[in-house]
């Protein structure tokens, strides 16, 4: 299989000139890929089965591509990207339970993000790509979706292997900081899961304002703490066995540093505590996952003491 991003010039349109480089840039990092089990990877790649290309997205378990004839041999190539973390999908008939209910953030996000007809989205730290298949499924014109970690970028190629090429979502293996200073124009950015992972939250929320469009929005998902404006949790070294976690605010604290970065409209629009119904080892995941990172006795609390994972989800204008 061919690792490129091939998107015509009527889904970039006036973006064309500020993604052609990040594209190139893409296509060569694949070229020249720094991960020991990159040659694995683009194997079974390079294994799957010629099947007709189809997309229903509009549903719970995006379902890519019609079933092969062998779908035994097919689950075997695809349990070789283990671990799958966003979903549910449905590859060539193959149902994956991935790790995340990811069709569950949907749901509480979907009703609050407006129309999206026709929008030039970024989704920062998108994973193997599964939101940009329901934002181009609600309408959304393009989908540059950016995620450094390898393998998730290999579990997109395999997903657009089964949906066909012409649809307009991509996940190239980029952060955000890969992203050039000028690059801006994108109708909504959305930044799901990357917050807390930032030294300097202020600064991300700046970098998010800047990359859209006067006007445009911006969705931020992070993890929060129960409180009033002045309640912020900064974890002494772990928080939820999770390494890199740097400020976990309360809601009403985050709506005030996103109003002090320059937005307008701020709106916290959902705030729910995550359970190990939504986050769980599966077949398709079988490393420990959030029921472990619990106390055994008390799953309102992390293992490390703090308070279990909460989520909310704002909405805010540039």
């Amino acid at each position: 299989m061919r690792l490129d991003y091939q998107l015509s010039e009527a889904s970039l349109g006036d973006l064309a000139t500020a993604l052609a480089p990040l594209l190139r840039q893409s296509e060569h990092a694949l070229e020249n890929p720094r991960h020991g089990d990159f040659p694995r990877w683009k194997a079974i790649l390079d294994q799957l089965p010629t099947v007709t290309p189809q997309a229903k997205l509009n549903r719970a378990s995006v379902l890519l591509g019609a079933p092969p004839t062998d779908q035994n041999a097919l689950k075997t190539l695809l349990m070789g990207l283990h671990p799958w973390r966003k979903g549910p999908l449905e590859l060539g008939g193959i149902k994956i339970d991935t790790e995340w209910h990811s069709d569950w953030k949907w749901g509480r996000l979907e009703k609050h993000i407006g129309d999206l007809q026709g929008q030039r989205i970024l989704d920062i730290g998108c994973g193997n790509g599964y939101f940009g298949w329901r934002m181009l499924g609600a309408g959304a014109k393009l989908v540059i979706g950016i995620d450094p970690t390898l393998l998730f970028v290999m579990q997109y190629f395999a997903c657009r292997h089964f949906a066909g090429s012409a649809l307009a979502n991509v996940v190239l293996p980029l952060g955000i900081e890969d992203l050039p200073a000028g690059l801006s124009g994108f109708d909504s950015v959305f930044s799901m899961g990357v917050f807390y992972h930032r030294r300097s939250p202020i600064e991300h929320l700046q970098r998010l304002r800047k990359l859209t469009r006067p006007g445009g929005r911006v969705v931020l998902e992070t993890l929060v703490i129960e409180g009033d404006m002045d309640q912020v949790l900064m974890p002494a070294n772990r928080y939820a066995r999770m390494r890199n976690v740097w400020f976990l605010p309360s809601s009403a604290a985050l709506c005030n540093w996103m109003q002090r970065a320059g937005f307008s409209s701020v709106e916290c629009v959902d705030e729910t505590t995550t359970t190990t119904a939504e986050q769980r080892s599966t077949a398709w995941m079988t490393f420990e996952s959030l029921a472990e990172s619990l106390q055994a006795n008390d799953q309102s609390q992390t293992i490390e003491g703090y308070p279990a994972p909460r989520r909310a989800i704002l909405v805010a204008n540039n």
